[in-house]
């Protein structure tokens, strides 16, 4: 098992994030979110597939001539046109995909597996003659026959391919299975792999961090969890996670970090939900009237990390359940120090109010109570 601390992020958002229905970045767009992700200290960003061309290709070349610290990928298909696609775009790394399970070999491509081989040593032979890093993404690993998988990867290394790319590409992994998975490909072939995972059972952030765990030395992940139907792990998520469940330190500004979550999410078109993780707005709204009084005294009681950290604000809310202590606290946000006699009047008339409306009350609705 390789020590988490040596684990590497792959961005996907330019690439599979931009495969999520409806979701189409502009070139200028493209070009801010690969700067941010600079920001933030993402190893790789998978660009874009220049075989597409036009805005596709030019996007590409915009993010390459950014001079970024991350290394740039490009993906393809497992042919040399598409290797020559990136070549022009001056990429320094290639994805290059094929499917591996018999159901994609049979139904998808209405090929065998021997063709597989074939087009994926041929591509990666071809773009190592033009230096450039390879990765070779074995498309639907998880439902690959291993044996064969074992021999793909293998043949993909003694071609000089640097990593594979195990694609849990319907999202049918459960975190045991996954890890198990990259540990035995890993003693097998001896090759550095990453794990590309999609949460189509909601489990591509746990499934991400156990392949890091079994040993993938690279995580694929995309913003915001964007991606093909259900999604990609969350890059914020994961990031966190590495923080804060393994120690893993990872180098980057709070307020890089929302802004990026919050910049794609209006390029994309994409509201993030009050509940999502890490920068949901609910995460540092507190309501239980345990909670709140807990956190009064001391954060740490039901907060692992402060919204500081991550560029945003802790939000106490107030309703029927609320104390006159919470009250008053609440008004020294807005700068108001209650006496006694308003804090009780306020706190009576704020419980009688949210009963009324069964839901926590706006802060507006506090002020008119206080005004009144």
């Amino acid at each position: 098992m390789r020590d988490m601390r040596n684990v590497k992020i792959v961005d996907t958002t330019l690439r599979d994030g931009e495969q999520t229905a409806g979701v189409i970045f502009s070139n200028e767009q493209k070009l801010k979110i690969a700067k941010l992700l600079d920001k933030i200290g993402v190893h790789q960003i998978e660009a874009g597939i220049p075989i597409i061309g036009g805005d596709e290709k030019e996007a590409i070349k915009n993010i390459v001539k950014a001079d970024l610290n991350a290394s740039i990928m490009a993906w393809n298909r497992a042919e040399v046109d598409d290797i020559k696609a990136s070549l022009d775009c001056g990429v320094d790394s290639v994805a290059i995909s094929i499917s591996t399970s018999d159901v994609h070999i049979k139904q998808k491509l209405k090929k065998d597996r021997n063709w597989v081989i074939r087009k994926m040593t041929e591509t990666v032979n071809f773009a190592k003659k033009n230096d450039l890093y390879v990765c070779v993404s074995a498309e639907d690993a998880s439902r690959s026959d291993r044996d064969f998988l074992i021999r793909f990867a293998k043949e993909a290394k003694a071609y000089g391919a640097d990593r594979i790319r195990f694609c849990d590409t319907v999202g049918i992994m459960d975190p045991f299975n996954t890890k198990a998975a990259i540990e035995d490909l890993i003693l097998a072939v001896d090759i550095d792999v990453e794990m590309h995972t999609h949460n189509g059972f909601g489990l591509g952030v746990a499934n991400a961090l156990a392949g890091a765990k079994g040993g993938a030395k690279y995580i694929g992940l995309s913003v915001n969890g964007l991606g093909e139907r259900a999604g990609n792990p969350a890059l914020e998520e994961v990031l966190m996670a590495l923080k804060y469940l393994y120690d893993v330190k990872l180098d980057f500004e709070k307020d890089d970090f929302r802004e990026l979550s919050e910049y794609v999410s209006k390029a994309s078109s994409r509201d993030l939900p009050p509940e999502k993780a890490i920068f949901g707005t609910h995460i540092f709204a507190h309501e239980s009237g345990i909670h709140k009084g807990e956190n009064l005294k001391d954060i740490s009681n039901y907060e692992v990390f402060s919204p500081e950290e991550i560029g945003t604000e802790r939000q106490i809310s107030i309703d029927e359940n609320s104390t006159k202590n919470e009250i008053v606290n609440k008004f020294k946000e807005y700068g108001i120090k209650l006496n006694d006699s308003e804090a009780d009047n306020v706190t009576k008339q704020a419980k009688k109010l949210s009963k009324k409306y069964r839901r926590a009350l706006f802060d507006k609705e506090l002020m008119y109570i206080y005004d009144s």
